[in-house]
């Protein structure tokens, strides 16, 4: 048969040949770092022999496909060791997830973090013992067969479900058998490096209805110095954890009263002021004109829109005057009968409404998690209407928007393009023509994307922009969605150069995308160490004695009066304690004054992060701050 390699360069190997021989006869370090095949782009294992005359690509763990391959054979080997040491469990699923993998299990025993100790001993014992990854293809009768005999009732399940004439694989290693298609790893000794981090619960299937199973997290590495740098990006994590530091700095708090809504205190709320009025100014400068509509509408509108048919099990409802009225999941509806009060012409467009408007939407407490997983969010929606001829070029300067914001907070970030979903409305020619609109915006830019195939809203295909934070970890915020679909369904219109009635396209779009997540990863991407322009207090005046408060109230008026956040610290404690109070808040400056400051009309300044910078004159560090803040620097 003959191979074809990522060069295109073909050789010829006999028919049977697995990707492993052929990585064998290529190279001794690629025969010992590929984990996983691709073959005619379908990821292959590498014991598998293969089909026939072929395209062939090795991949190792530096590849997105062998790291989920290597993390998804390590859930298999704990859900092994898991079956071995507590007799009686019925498995769920274990698939690998990013930069991990888990297992659900229903069992009797009620796992606890000093469990994951023995469970991890046993799973070294397993790879220690170097149990071939055996697939075979089985006849469903043969699997409902074996899965009746093992006793598992979540695999029948799953099997009794899947469609007339399926293939269906199993994977054994040892003694252990479970239901999956693939691929794995050679053998279990190619794992190295494990570690079980966490315990959780977890509805079979996602559903509320169904049986609460006990979830293990945990990762791998080929190496154990990545296993370790892995292992303090967590702990690092873990300190900058959006929810502890929240409740530190009293930014904002979670209440028993309000699950999922959450509650922003005084200082939270300065940040978000300042979110917000930056938000305000480039949209001003863009060309958007600020709107806001009510949270709550009529069913009439939603059924209209599509989203009482696709989105309902997501919304809030009410009844007023005996009439069914929805809590708004979305702010485009309100937008269209913004656009609708009133006749427009071709020279309007593209007409920019923007809305920094509150959204609420039904999610199962089981995933609320803090402000990035809410109830009651604040998305930075904007609406553009425009001619089709207009779409390129608007869709560009959205790009350039969204570029302002993230380099401002230092963000670096990557772009996918999401497809037509199975439950879109509109046909398929429709979304082929907005694709391909989005496409040609992406590439007129120079920008490199992936496609996420059949991630797309129900009314469009859209570009999601996704962030990296200061630990490594993506964040999916911005959105830029083209939509033909509701300027049809509102009948929407504009009057052309020709007199005539036209139909407008729809661009739905954001850039924090949820005020409440965006502060919930800036908190941590700062580690609450926010630049001096977001800090709820920018300015702390530390006085050494009780003589010195006078001039400590006449340097903070003066900061007051040039707009900068500033407070005293007047309490009776020494100047040491009060340095380390204010580190310990994080705050960008502290002025320390004592009789020398006062003498000179001074101040010696403190910088977070650098200590004692020098004394200066009160009016130059005045100057100084303002010009930061004025300049939104770090």
């Amino acid at each position: 048969m003959r191979i074809r390699f990522l060069d295109g360069t073909p050789k010829e190997y006999p028919a049977g040949t697995t990707p492993l021989e052929v990585a064998r006869d290529l190279s001794p370090r690629l025969a010992r770092e590929a984990l996983v095949a691709k073959v005619d782009e379908k990821i292959w294992d590498l014991t598998r022999p293969l089909p026939g005359d072929c395209r062939l690509e090795l991949l190792t763990f530096e590849q997105e496909e062998g790291q989920l391959t290597y993390r998804h054979s390590a859930a298999h080997v704990l859900a092994q060791a898991v079956k071995r040491l507590f007799p009686g469990t019925k498995l769920g699923i274990g698939p690998a997830i990013a930069e991990g993998f888990y297992y659900d299990f229903d069992s009797p025993h009620k796992f606890t973090p000093e469990d994951l100790g023995a469970i991890e001993e046993e799973m070294k014992r397993i790879i220690q013992a170097d149990y071939p990854f055996e697939r075979k293809e089985v006849s469903r009768e043969e699997a409902v067969e074996i899965f009746s005999r093992l006793d598992e009732p979540y695999k029948l399940e799953l099997i009794r479900e899947l469609p007339e004439g399926s293939t269906i694989t199993v994977y054994r290693q040892g003694e252990f058998v479970d239901l999956c298609t693939g691929p794995h790893l050679p053998s279990t000794g190619y794992l190295k490096a494990i570690k079980l981090t966490s315990l959780a619960g977890a509805y079979w299937r996602g559903k509320e209805t169904n049986p609460m199973l006990q979830r293990i997290y945990g990762t791998a590495f080929p190496k154990a110095s990545l296993l370790e740098e892995y292992l303090q990006r967590l702990e690092e994590a873990k300190r900058r954890d959006h929810r502890r530091l929240g409740a530190e700095l009293r930014l904002f708090s979670l209440e028993e009263e309000g699950p999922g809504f959450p509650f922003f205190l005084p200082k939270g709320m300065i940040l978000r002021n300042e979110l917000e009025q930056f938000w305000r100014e480039e949209h001003r400068r863009a060309g958007y004109l600020e709107i806001r509509t009510p949270i709550i509408l009529n069913r009439s509108l939603w059924e209209t829109s599509g989203h009482w048919e696709h989105y309902r099990e997501n919304m809030y409802f009410t009844k007023i005057d005996e009439q069914d009225y929805a809590i708004k999941p979305m702010n485009c509806p309100g937008a269209i009968l913004v656009y609708k009060s009133e006749q427009h012409s071709y020279r309007d467009l593209p007409l920019r409404l923007a809305e920094l408007g509150l959204v609420h939407r039904h999610e199962k407490s089981g995933v609320l998690h803090g402000l990035m997983r809410v109830r009651a969010f604040t998305q930075d929606d904007a609406h553009i209407f425009l001619r089709p001829s207009q779409i390129s070029e608007e869709i560009q300067r959205v790009i350039e928007l969204v570029d302002r914001f993230y380099s401002l907070f230092g963000f670096p970030y990557y772009v996918e393009l999401s497809t037509r979903p199975e439950n879109a409305m509109g046909s398929e020619e429709i979304w082929e023509t907005a694709t391909r609109a989005l496409q040609e915006a992406l590439e007129a830019k120079g920008m490199p994307y992936t496609v996420n195939e059949g991630e797309g809203a129900f009314y469009g295909p859209k570009i999601d922009f996704h962030l990296k934070d200061s630990l490594g970890r993506t964040w999916q915020c911005g959105t830029i969605q083209l939509d033909f679909l509701m300027p049809e369904k509102f009948d929407l219109t504009y009057i052309g150069e020709d007199g005539q009635k036209h139909r407008p396209v729809m661009i739905h779009r954001v850039v924090f995308g949820s005020i409440e997540r965006f502060i919930g990863i800036l908190i941590e991407h700062y580690g609450g160490a926010f630049p001096v322009w977001l800090a709820p207090v920018q300015v702390r005046i530390l006085p050494i004695a009780d003589r010195h408060h006078e001039y400590a109230y006449k340097v903070r008026n003066s900061l007051l009066q040039a707009g900068v956040r500033a407070e005293v610290n007047d309490r009776n404690e020494k100047i040491g304690y009060k340095i380390r109070a204010a580190e310990v808040e994080k705050i960008p400056f502290m002025l320390v004054v004592g009789d020398k400051e006062v003498a000179e009309g001074t101040v010696s300044v403190r910088e977070r992060g650098k200590g004692d910078t020098g004394s200066v004159p009160l009016a130059d560090f005045v100057a100084r701050v303002t010009e930061d803040i004025r300049e939104r620097r770090g």
